[in-house]
């Protein structure tokens, strides 16, 4: 449900409108240092307004931390960030309570939950909730150390390989555009991975198909080689540590990592929150309406998510270490 991992274990909570949004995350090891100041930089890249074709919203993003941290250290029990709410227009979704969203949980979260669920802002399914998940990014990052580089970017907006000219055809239409982001990993050891159903790409497409607006996962050469024949696609071993001539299976032979760049890609749709006039049922009449969204909403979630997976993938790999033996309890920098 809302956790997530094994010996890096994760609990989201929060409401996009509520209070706050954060995270409890266990098994960090004892010793760990933990500023503020560690969090700042990756936090910065997620937040809005900062960029074309984000969201006008901001927020502080200063984390608070309410256990697991003692001394600056953490202390080997599970530790507790929270982010809070402070620039919120609750209104914005006041006003369309009757018309659920297409293309956002509004339906499916009041038949599931009765009606009782936060709808301001999207609610529990708010992206706003990636905040405590980039937290803890950043310290999966630190526990991974410098060895491993984890890097994400935006590759394609609209089908464009130009960033800028996706960016401007979205505008032009007045809707919103969806991305593709590629993420690349290089320092990883041989033997990562539990197969069969905890293999590596099982794990990392589990959590990055839990970032919001992610439609479609896809390793190394990903759906291009359905149309591959099979010398063609093969990555010949070229020395003992493993090196191959090719990586189209993107660093993960058999649900392990072969020590090899490790190459994923994600597809995360256009935003739903489409300025443009769309049809939806309103629940008030049982009628199809015309209906426009209101609000502050990112033109291209996209933008924002290169972070945002680069956590997921920060965290999936720290529990895999984890679960290799290769992390201690005791932290020993």
């Amino acid at each position: 449900m809302n956790g997530f991992g094994r010996l890096y274990r994760l609990h989201i909570f929060g409401e996009s409108h509520g209070a706050s949004v954060g995270i409890n995350i266990d098994g960090v090891p004892a010793g760990l240092p933990l500023r503020v100041e560690d969090f700042m930089p990756d936090m910065e890249r997620r937040k809005g307004g900062k960029q074309k074709g984000a969201t006008p919203r901001q927020e502080a993003d200063m984390p608070i931390f309410k256990s697991g941290l003692f001394n600056g250290y953490a202390t080997g029990a599970p530790i507790t960030i929270l982010f809070e709410n402070n620039n919120t227009r609750s209104e914005d979704y006041q006003k369309h309570r009757s018309h659920p969203r297409p293309g956002h949980a509004d339906f499916v979260a009041h038949e599931k939950f009765g009606g009782f669920e936060d709808f301001r802002g999207g609610g529990s399914f708010s992206a706003r909730l990636t905040a405590g998940i980039v937290a803890a990014g950043v310290i999966a990052k630190k526990i991974l150390g410098s060895g491993i580089n984890i890097r994400a970017e935006v590759t394609e907006i609209g089908g464009s390989k130009d960033i800028e000219a996706g960016l401007e055809a979205a505008i032009a239409k007045k809707d919103s555009v969806g991305a593709i982001i590629e993420c690349r990993v290089t320092g990883l050891p041989v033997g990562l991975g539990e197969p069969f159903f905890d293999s590596v790409e099982s794990e990392l497409a589990h959590a990055a198909m839990a970032i919001p607006a992610v439609r479609g996962v896809e390793f190394g050469t990903g759906f291009a080689a359905a149309a591959m024949f099979g010398l063609e696609h093969n990555d010949a071993i070229i020395d003992i540590q493993g090196t191959t001539r090719t990586n189209h299976a993107g660093g993960v032979v058999g649900g392990i990592t072969n020590g090899n760049e490790l190459i994923y890609r994600i597809a995360v749709k256009p935003t739903s929150s489409t300025p443009q006039v769309q049809n939806t049922l309103n629940w008030e009449t049982g009628k199809v309406d015309d209906f426009s969204v209101k609000g502050r909403h990112d033109l291209c979630v996209g933008l924002r998510a290169p972070v945002i997976l680069e956590a997921m993938t920060a965290i999936v790999l720290v529990d895999l270490m984890m679960l290799a033996g290769k992390v201690d309890r005791i932290w020993k920098g």
